[in-house]
Order: C-alpha cells, then structure tokens, then sequence
C-alpha cells in the first residue's frame, strides 16, 4: 500500500488552518484549498502493514483504530496513485458521510496507524476529506435511488449522524423511510451543535437533499411525544428507530447559579448557528458574547466549539476552566500505542484564543465554586479553586475571575425521555435508552435506538456506525436475511 518507502521518504505534513487571527473575523470554515500533490504525497507514506490498526480490528484494544471500519490503506493507496474516484467508491463503502467525519472527527485512525509507533502517523483525516470534497466537485456523487421497494416503512425519529446514516442505509435497502426533527432544519448535532466555521451547513445540506432525492422522507418542526404520538408512530409502521441523541446537560448547581449569565453551551451554540443561516446575525436572535468576559467550563470539543464562537462575536477576554490536569506532552506507559494516544493537543479554539490574547485560554485542575453577581442579580464572576490530582481542592487557592457570560460544556446526561416514555422503555444505569449492543433492539418491540441516546455522549463517527449497524439490524428482522454491511 502506498510506496513501499514513501513513509522514509516523506515527512507528515498536515493540511494547514486557515490564519487564526483571520478566520476569527468570519464564521466559513477553518480550512485551506486542497493540494491534491501534497495529498497524493502523504498516501505515498501510508506503509504496507501486516495489520491495518488505522481501519481497526478485533485484536485490538476496545476503541482503537476507525469505529465505521473505513478502508483506509486501500484508499490512501488509491490518492497516492491518483485513482480518486476508485477512492471515493471504497470511502462510501463503509462511511455514508466523510464529508462530515473528514472535518469534525477527532481521527482514532492516525492514534492507531503503525507508523505512528515511531513517526508522525499518516494524515488520514485530510485524504478522507480530500477524497468526498473532490468526488463532489467533479459530479462523482449523485443520487441513487434503491430499484425496488420493500413495502416496509420505517421512521427514525432524530436527524443527527446516526439517524442520517441508518436513513440512507434502510433507504439504499429499499424501505420507506421517513424522518422525524424537531428542529426547522435537517442534521441534529450536525446542523446546530457544531459551528459553521467547523463544518459548513451547506455541506450539511448538500447531503441531506441527496438522501431526499434518493428517497428518504423529511418531516422538520414535528416534536414527537408533543406534537405527535411516538405510539401512533409505533402502531402505523413496521419500526421505529430512536436517534434523538445525549441532549440533556449536565449541570453546575453551584451558589448563584440562578439568573441571567449562566448559559448551558447550546443554548449558546445552537441559537448563533440558526441565526447565522437565517439573517447573517442581522436578527440578533442569538446570545452574543461581544464585549464580555467569557469564562466556559469544560474542556471537550463543546468547550472549544464555545472559545471560537466567542471570539468570533468579540469577547472582551476568554478563560476556559478544565478540572482535570493537563494531559502529557507524549504517551505514558499507561496508554501505549495503539489506544487513542490521551496527549497534550491545541484545537483550532485554543490556537485562536492565543493569537488574540497571547496565551492558551485553558485552566487546568480548577473548579468552580460560586458564581458572584451583583446587588441586581448580574453575574460579575466567577470564585474557583485548583484540585489536585485526587480532585481535592488545594487550600489557600481561591481565586475571583470577572465574567459576564459564563458557557456550561461539560458533557451530557443521556437523552430527553419525554419521547420514549409514552412506549414504557426500559433504561440503562446511565438513563440510555437501553438497547442490545448487537440488535439495537429496545425492550419495546419493533422499537429501535441507536447513537448517543443508547450509548451516552460519544463522537460522531461513532453515532454514524450505530446508525449503519442499527439499519441492517432491522433490515434483518424485516426481511429476514441482509446485505446491508
């Protein structure tokens, strides 16, 4: 795979970022133009292994290499030597949507490709993206419609990464799909919970209208369990499958959480995006942070997503509070290759926040104990105090820091259960819907869930995984056999 001394010759040389202080003053994406000879170049170094780590495998340690099992050698062998439209056929053989896992996915792949033992790893991440943005320019993806129908219907209730991608699968196996969002646009997580500047709506849309032309049914603004029955849905179809994600907050009930300030990170979030595709802004429906002392707690892609919308609005200064310590500069023993290697990184955010003020915005091993506000009630702070390594807090160490907008991001509590009650679904201990790892099925008969409603909070990748693995599943109990991989 690749050539046979390309990862000798060759250094890894990632795509770069558009200029921080630049991309700061607009919401387009943070990316530059594809080079397709650095590209070709950097498939060169892809090494031909006895295993192939990266696309993962069943010796290898629980989530550790692609969780949508991509075939990456072949591909990066195909970009090396220039076939990129044999590429693009074995990306979508197992990926519905590396258009999106190419821009937002944190790559397993490369924390498990074996020439990261001892060099950079290959730059999978770009050539996955590089490889679906190209077969879109040249009019490689178009849609393709199933040649029969199966007079089976079913109805995924959720239009994030997993109901997309288990809606295309049940769709391409000839079912009646229709899909269910509560929102005023297709795409969940994928629309209003990553911001543009990350993964651009259009791209978003452009899949959503390809699966509509294929045949896939979109119903938005339907809140089901309020504005229409999940029983009736149940009743009426062949099966039901729940994709309505890990979408309750966890919060921080701390002395003066109460009042305006405090904002969960997609009541943040989500409100910019809609805004943004509405009017540009010009509504000004969205909470903005110009002006402000911003301070976001938790440190995940939701905590970082918050950093660059806040400096794109124009805060007055940014700390993003972390409690846990800062990770190593290199793996520890305890993590060894070929787990995803848990190291020292700077996001996109964090490199923007330190070009506009100077230092990385992160704090780490600090908690917050009181949110301070004024005789009217404003939030003027925020009190804190470092813990060590046992989560202790380190007497002697309390601190004031000034804040007017204050960003909860610090993960999810499992999914809203006002859909799923009507049907007398059971619960995992973690408050998933709980569903066999292996059929996807609930305790509710012809009922299904799959993503993070089933799992907990994860990566979008594996969201678009369960949805692959939760349609063949119900394509097997409704037909009694599949070809759906």
């Amino acid at each position: 795979m690749g050539k046979t001394t390309g990862f000798k010759e060759y250094e890894r040389k990632a795509a770069p970022y558009r200029e921080p202080l630049v991309r700061v003053l607009d919401f387009e994406e943070i990316y530059t133009d594809r080079d397709d000879d650095r590209l070709q170049q950097q498939g060169a170094r892809c090494m031909d292994c006895g295993v192939p780590f990266c696309q993962s495998s069943v010796s290898a340690p629980p989530d550790t290499g692609c969780p949508v099992y991509n075939l990456i050698p072949e591909w990066n062998d195909l970009v090396y030597r220039g076939r990129w439209r044999d590429a693009l056929d074995r990306l979508h053989k197992t990926n519905n949507f590396p258009e999106f896992t190419g821009r937002v996915c944190p790559a397993p792949c490369e924390g498990a490709c074996v020439l990261g033992i001892t060099s950079p790893p290959v730059t999978i991440k770009n050539i996955e993206c590089a490889i679906v943005d190209k077969g879109f320019e040249e009019g490689w993806i178009v849609p393709e419609p199933p040649q029969r129908r199966t007079g089976k219907s079913v109805v995924v209730v959720g239009s994030g990464p997993a109901g997309l991608a288990s809606a295309a699968q049940l769709n391409k196996a000839g079912h009646t799909v229709t899909v269910y969002e509560r929102a005023d646009r297709v795409g969940g997580l994928l629309m209003y919970g990553i911001p543009n500047m990350k993964l651009d709506k259009g791209i978003v849309q452009r899949r959503v209208d390809l699966l509509a032309e294929e045949g896939v049914t979109f119903r938005t603004g339907v809140d089901v369990g309020n504005d229409m029955s999940i029983e009736d849905l149940a009743r009426d179809n062949d099966a039901v499958l729940l994709t309505t994600g890990a979408t309750n907050p966890r919060d921080l009930p701390i002395t003066g959480r109460e009042g305006d300030g405090v904002h969960f990170a997609m009541d943040f979030l989500r409100p910019n995006t809609k805004s943004l595709l509405d009017s540009k802004h010009a509504d000004g429906a969205y909470l903005s942070a110009e002006g402000k002392n911003v301070i976001v707690i938790g440190g995940g892609d939701t905590g970082t997503d918050c950093v660059g919308t806040s400096l794109r609005h124009g805060c007055k200064s940014l700390v993003n509070f972390e409690i846990m310590p800062m990770a190593p500069p290199e793996r520890t023993p305890n993590n060894p290759w070929p787990m995803w290697p848990r190291v020292y990184r700077v996001d996109y955010g964090h490199e923007e926040a330190a070009a506009k003020f100077g230092d990385d915005p992160r704090e780490y091993q600090i908690s917050a104990k009181e949110f301070l506000r004024d005789a009217d009630g404003n939030l003027t702070g925020v009190m804190t105090v470092n813990v060590d390594n046992q989560m202790q807090e380190v007497e002697g160490t309390t601190k004031t820091w000034p804040a007017e907008l204050v960003l909860l991001a610090m993960g999810y509590l499992g999914p809203e259960n006002y859909v799923s009650e009507p049907l007398g679904i059971e619960y995992d201990q973690r408050s998933n819907y709980l569903a066999d790892r292996q059929t996807y099925r609930t305790t509710q008969a012809g009922v299904y869930a799959a993503g993070d409603c089933r799992s907990g909070q994860s990566l979008v990748v594996r969201a678009i995984n369960e949805g692959r693995e939760a349609a063949r599943e119900i394509d097997r109990d409704l037909m009694g056999r599949t070809s759906l991989l």
